[in-house]
């Protein structure tokens, strides 16, 4: 038990500086693995800020381009339905009526001819034609809007295929002064208006442009598909409005189809508003290299701490053991296995002291193998060698606590120093040994030893050796008493008793 006790406190340190040193390595890589994570996580957050502003300035242009053009249309379907009301138009030439009406009229390549339909639907005046054929929209919704709102103002119609041509149908109108329906004035811009627009923006395969009415009807989809056009997305019970409210984004799964986007909605500030989408792997693709790059470098750098971290806790588990050893040669009898007397001297001064402050008393045995010079004379120093280690062996299994400390004191002499015992309980410990000594050799002239005991509390002025002392003089009195026989030091007068 002593040589396991004195294992585990010369290891014990360098068990301690080992872990100490692969924990530090260890919080150290989670620490810094922790930081560049903060690092990529805060990169990542802003490839998602930029990409954000970049959809909502494309959005917003777009949304602004769009809301222009409804703007100028409808100032002229405004000019058409306010001069419809004039008096004079009914008693002037075609000619005349085109150029009353149609003056302020807007034409471009993407707008279609303003039409104006009487109170049943029928066309009645086409700004492409003087005499234009019979053509009948009593059935269009925007037709029946009109019909049945007053107040209706700007109407835009779900796209549709117009006068040959996919478009948007704008709408107003045409009352009297008392407010009654006289018919209505409608216009289209066509889907080329916004292919146009489209093909003008340096924009990614993936990408997307979506143009809706306020009622959340695509009016218009980059990439084109007819099958999307015109779909209101109120149909789509999985995609609510709250998932991207005005001027708002959203990450995720769209309502048209499964690619992930960011989706970046405008301001919505006319008719008709604007949602521009990037795929996520796009707009965290640069992140991802970056993020996959520095990650390789952690991962490289942490695996070769930990590495190093390892070699060093086993060199230093290598060191510890070896200066263990060292240390237990230093301090060790190397016949016996016990303390030798340099170690012996250093644990006294260490006991006594502490017994000096705790008040508490200290035992010392001095035991001697009897005869021994005669024995070692008579059968070789070999034979006296194994008489030597018989005794240490009786001493080990005697002496049982982690403080007692054993040590060969020199030649045939040992010492054992028992900490916090009283001379009656040393006595019991002497006689244990002598007796365990005495039944375990063959031999009956080295069989016996004599021990002498003294125990004192140690006091102010006094110092160690008076207790060697003490145990010597018990020594010599149980030798000089006949042998194989323990005595006790009467302390402080250092008389004898048996």
């Amino acid at each position: 038990m002593l040589s396991g006790w004195r294992e585990f406190t010369v290891r014990r340190p360098w068990r301690i500086s080992a872990k100490l040193l692969i924990i530090s390595s260890v919080v150290t890589v989670i620490g810094f693995s922790a930081v560049c994570v903060n690092v990529m996580l805060d990169m990542r957050k802003g490839e998602e800020a930029l990409a954000r502003q970049t959809l909502e300035n494309l959005a917003t242009s777009i949304e602004s381009d769009v809301s222009r053009n409804v703007e100028i249309y409808d100032l002229s379907l405004k000019a058409v339905a306010g001069n419809m009301l004039l008096p004079e138009l009914a008693t002037v030439s075609k000619t005349i009526r085109h150029l009353i009406l149609f003056d302020h009229a807007t034409t471009a390549k993407h707008f279609g001819a303003i039409q104006v339909f009487d109170a049943e639907g029928r066309l009645t005046i086409d700004a492409s034609t003087l005499d234009p054929l019979p053509e009948s929209r009593g059935e269009e919704d925007y037709f029946k809007v009109h019909r049945d709102n007053p107040n209706a103002g700007l109407f835009i119609s779900r796209p549709m295929l117009f006068r040959g041509a996919y478009s948007i149908v704008l709408s107003r109108r045409i009352s009297d002064t008392a407010g009654g329906f006289l018919g209505v004035v409608a216009g289209s811009i066509r889907f080329s208006y916004f292919h146009e627009l489209f093909e003008r923006l340096n924009l990614d395969p993936e990408d997307t442009i979506t143009v809706l009415k306020r009622d959340r009807t695509i009016m218009m989809r980059r990439p084109f598909d007819l099958d999307v056009i015109g779909t209101n997305l109120n149909d789509r019970k999985a995609w609510k409005p709250e998932n991207l409210p005005i001027g708002a984004s959203y990450s995720g799964q769209g309502p048209v189809d499964p690619t992930p986007r960011l989706y970046v909605r405008s301001s919505d500030s006319g008719p008709l508003f604007v949602v521009a989408g990037k795929p996520l792997a796009a707009v965290f693709a640069l992140w991802q290299r970056e993020a996959f790059r520095i990650g390789a470098v952690v991962l490289v750098l942490a695996l070769f701490v930990l590495g190093s971290t390892l070699v060093l806790a086993r060199e230093i588990g290598r060191r510890a053991e070896a200066e263990r050893k060292l240390e237990e040669m230093a301090t060790t009898d190397a016949l016996t296995g016990l303390k030798n007397r340099r170690k012996f001297d250093s644990v006294i001064d260490v006991e006594w002291r502490r017994a000096m402050r705790q008040k508490t008393p200290l035992a010392l045995l001095m035991i001697d193998a009897d005869h021994f010079k005669a024995y070692n004379d008579t059968f070789g120093h070999q034979a006296g060698d194994q008489v030597l280690v018989g005794i240490a062996i009786c001493i080990s299994d005697s002496v049982s606590r982690a403080g007692d400390c054993a040590a060969r004191y020199g030649g045939e002499e040992f010492a054992v120093l028992l900490p916090n015992v009283s001379a009656s309980d040393a006595f019991k410990v002497a006689e244990a040994i002598r007796l365990k000594v005495q039944g375990w050799s063959d031999e009956p002239v080295i069989s016996t030893v004599s021990c002498g005991v003294a125990s004192l509390i140690p006091t102010a002025g006094m110092d160690w050796p008076v207790l060697v002392a003490a145990a010597d003089k018990a020594l010599y009195a149980a030798k000089a008493g006949g042998r194989n026989q323990s005595v006790v030091a009467s302390l402080p007068k250092l008389s004898l008793v048996a």
